[in-house]
């Protein structure tokens, strides 16, 4: 497995969508999260279940031995940071890491997993002598199952689900700005295979095809990740990707907004007033490291 390569496509996921152009407060970036939000299972049932609350992936494996599964959850925990009287929300990597399993294993006895982090309020330092600024996340808890299930000899079918099962209680607000700090944004799997070879789903070799109909994703696209070839690494993202993706080699970084031409973004942002600058460096940590990596671009670059 190629760890750098996959994890380059496992953040580009991950930050799908986390600023967009002009990347700064706006009506673009008041609704966003659009990619993998997962909310408490509560509250989806009490606004009618038009939220999603938990999310699927199921690929095939091949394997003539002993195969072992390993499985990462990734996602961006949500938080406010409130200034002022202004308040952003920001994204905070999550990383759950399950370990590694045996298929004859998880066929007999799945696996359940619960990860808790609790409510959280940090005071810190702020820009000016009498500007009172903090952070705070609200409470969240995560399930994660794993398990996998024989189709035909040599063929399994693995499974992991995620469930947002954060408890709210009765008297809570339930204001969607609220809710959201006891949710997850870009919700992801990444999965690798031992002794064995994952399939892809999007073109299956004979004579396994027929079972791709038995694999049921909920909100998840899994692809083969790596090297053009490799089996040993599925990324199930909550976007549509096709096997082997890639990140444009010339890209000269995550510019976050793929619905945007990375040129067209970079020179929209040199092209910004000293005013819309200071405005889009005090909005978010990576946005003003975006602005100083643009800024750095030398002008050969940007006529080549």
């Amino acid at each position: 497995m190629n760890q750098a390569l996959v994890d380059q496509i496992a953040n580009a996921v991950l930050y799908e969508g986390y600023l967009l152009y002009p990347y700064r407060p706006s009506v673009k970036n008041r609704q966003r999260w659009t990619f993998g939000g997962l909310y408490p299972e509560s509250y989806c049932e009490s606004e009618g279940g038009t939220d999603p609350w938990l999310v699927q992936a199921e690929c095939l494996v091949r394997t003539d031995g002993e195969a072992a599964l390993s499985v990462r959850i990734r996602f961006l925990q949500l938080q406010n940071r409130c200034e002022e009287h202004n308040i952003w929300q920001e994204g905070v990597e999550r990383t759950l890491d399950l370990g590694e399993y045996t298929l004859i294993t998880l066929t007999s006895q799945p696996v359940t997993r619960r990860f808790h982090f609790p409510a959280s309020r940090v005071e810190e330092p702020s820009t000016g002598q009498e500007i009172f600024a903090f952070r705070e996340q609200g409470e969240l808890t995560v399930f994660v199952t794993v398990a996998s299930t024989p189709l035909a000899a040599g063929l399994s079918k693995a499974t992991v689900r995620v469930r947002n099962l954060t408890p709210l209680e009765p008297t809570m607000p339930r204001s969607r700005e609220e809710i959201q700090l006891h949710s997850m944004a870009s919700t992801h799997a990444i999965l690798g295979i031992r002794n064995g070879a994952f399939l892809s789903l999007a073109d299956p070799p004979e004579p396994w095809a027929e079972h791709v109909a038995s694999c049921e994703n909920i909100g998840s696209w899994p692809v083969l990740v790596g090297e053009p070839g490799d089996t040993d690494t599925m990324l199930a993202a909550p976007i549509i990707l096709y096997d082997y993706p890639q990140i444009a080699p010339e890209s000269p970084g995550d510019l976050f907004d793929s619905t945007e031409i990375d040129e067209i973004l970079t020179l929209r942002i040199l092209t910004l007033t000293d005013e819309e600058k200071q405005a889009m460096a005090a909005t978010d940590e990576r946005a003003r490291a975006l602005l100083e990596r643009t800024e750095a671009i030398a002008r050969e670059q940007l006529l080549g």
